[in-house]
């Protein structure tokens, strides 16, 4: 996080070209807020941290993973959100966005896998398919929002991309090694297969 923030400190105070899409306090701002309440620094035995932060839809979105093993097998036990997406209208509902989109990142990073022979998928239905289960979401995820008065702005998307890179990242506190390839329980596999 603090090698985040010092990029972003450059970009705030030294930008490069004029035409960038995202406002780097704001991104610090998600980035700081999430080490706050996650408690970011703090080393618990036994818990594997990643971290990761994301734009889109004029939203900024940075989420800490906690993975721990539970035997030979890597859970996810909780996810810490900081969503600046400007004036927040219904907070239960963003809240609600916010929850899903995680799961939902999760659920792909994990275990989704789509491949095709000849052309045709071979995950043609829910029972080839693999979806998240209910005992493989985290046990918690607790959402944070930046007091802003800026106009509302994306709330769908900006929740769901970022939980890749920090499950990555703690996956390889865990284990020592690095995953590039989604679903990273197919590819994990392969890599001790």
């Amino acid at each position: 996080i603090d090698f985040r923030l010092e990029l972003f400190d450059r970009a705030i105070n030294n930008p490069v070209g004029s035409k960038n899409d995202y406002d780097p306090e704001r991104y610090a701002g998600v980035l700081k807020l999430v080490r706050e309440k996650s408690g970011w620094g703090k080393e618990t035995p036994g818990v594997y941290r990643g971290v990761a932060a994301y734009y889109c839809h004029n939203s900024y979105v940075a989420q800490v993973v906690d993975l721990v093993k539970e035997g030979e097998d890597l859970k996810i036990k909780k996810v810490w959100c900081a969503v600046d997406c400007g004036i927040v209208v219904n907070r239960e509902g963003a809240i609600n966005q916010i929850e899903g989109g995680v799961v939902d990142g999760i659920g792909h990073t994990m275990y989704s896998q789509l491949t095709f022979e000849n052309g045709k998928p071979l995950q043609d239905n829910f029972i080839r398919y693999r979806l998240i289960r209910n005992t493989e979401a985290p046990a918690e995820i607790e959402v944070f929002f930046v007091e802003s008065d800026i106009h509302p702005t994306g709330l769908g998307e900006p929740g769901l991309p970022p939980v890749a890179a920090a499950v990555a990242n703690a996956w390889y506190k865990a284990t020592g090694t690095r995953l590039y390839n989604q679903p990273y329980m197919v590819a994990s596999q392969e890599m001790v297969g």
